[in-house]
């Protein structure tokens, strides 16, 4: 039986049957709108929060996983005979690894038992990430050779992006290396990635199948000659978009291992709607 488990927050999209299946545990981000607070992905849901958000008059904002929301989950598995890993979104987008420290050292000596990695991204580029460490465990590698793997993950991992708009991203402050992008020709759509940690832009497509096409090109440039390849798309209210792209990339890239997934709330207020993304890894 293993002896310690994962923890990461809801900006990894894991699909609730894998979460399950390798009992991984998942801390909601915080979607804050119109005074009124939500765990991202349990209290409002992509479908629910896109809906809403189209006619909003007020744009909602949002706030990493509490230290306090941490330490009790950190201490409800460390209670149960548990060490844990905690593998979460890059501490260049968001403060959760912040919370996840300030947890473990609100727990006094049962903190030891906590070990914490940057995962340095963020979407399925994190999930992956979670998920490789659980499978690890699963196979009997220990916590910290997990630990280890986990740290190293991000040079294997990436994810590539298409947003109809920089709006969402330029409001929240995570805009990166994008910037330059503002003021462009409206109808160019940006092709943003998560390099070291910040979100870059990469380049400006004239239309959205274009950009599309794009990000499927980069992502096989990223895995060309690489083995086991797993991908994973994402997308914030362009289901059809998304299903089309990750057809053609299984088709064209033979993954091992094929994930849909939706933006978040919290992501996604960030990202805004009709982003879609593709998100790898590979051994």
């Amino acid at each position: 039986m293993s002896k310690f488990a994962i923890v990461t927050d809801s900006t990894s999209y894991i699909p609730p049957d894998l979460t399950q299946k390798h009992g991984i545990t998942v801390t909601p981000q915080v979607l804050i709108w119109e005074n009124q607070t939500y765990r991202d992905g349990v209290d409002i849901q992509p479908v629910e929060f896109y809906n809403r958000l189209k006619t909003a008059k007020a744009m909602p904002s949002t706030s990493q996983v509490s230290p306090a929301t941490m330490q009790e989950t950190f201490q409800g598995l460390v209670d149960k005979g548990l060490s844990v890993l905690g593998i979460f979104i890059s501490s260049k987008l968001s403060g959760t690894l912040q919370s996840a420290i300030q947890a473990k050292e609100m727990m006094g000596s049962a903190g030891d038992k906590v070990m914490l990695v940057d995962s340095q991204s963020t979407a399925m580029a994190l999930g992956f990430q979670a998920l490789a460490a659980a499978r690890a465990m699963e196979a009997g590698t220990s916590l910290e050779e997990c630990a280890a793997m986990a740290a190293k993950a991000h040079e294997r991992t990436g994810v590539f992006f298409a947003v109809d708009t920089l709006e969402f991203l330029h409001r929240g402050g995570r805009i990166g290396s994008a910037q330059r992008f503002i003021g462009s020709a409206l109808n160019l759509k940006p092709i943003l990635a998560v390099k070291e940690g910040k979100v870059e832009g990469i380049e400006r497509i004239r239309t959205k199948s274009k950009a599309h096409d794009r990000v499927l090109e980069l992502v096989a440039e990223q895995v060309k000659g690489k083995s086991n390849v797993r991908l994973a798309t994402l997308h914030a209210n362009s289901a059809e978009d998304a299903k089309n792209l990750l057809a053609r990339a299984a088709a064209e890239l033979s993954p091992v291992e094929t994930l849909f997934t939706e933006v978040s709330p919290v992501v996604g207020t960030h990202a805004g709607p009709g982003t879609v993304g593709l998100a790898y890894m590979f051994d």
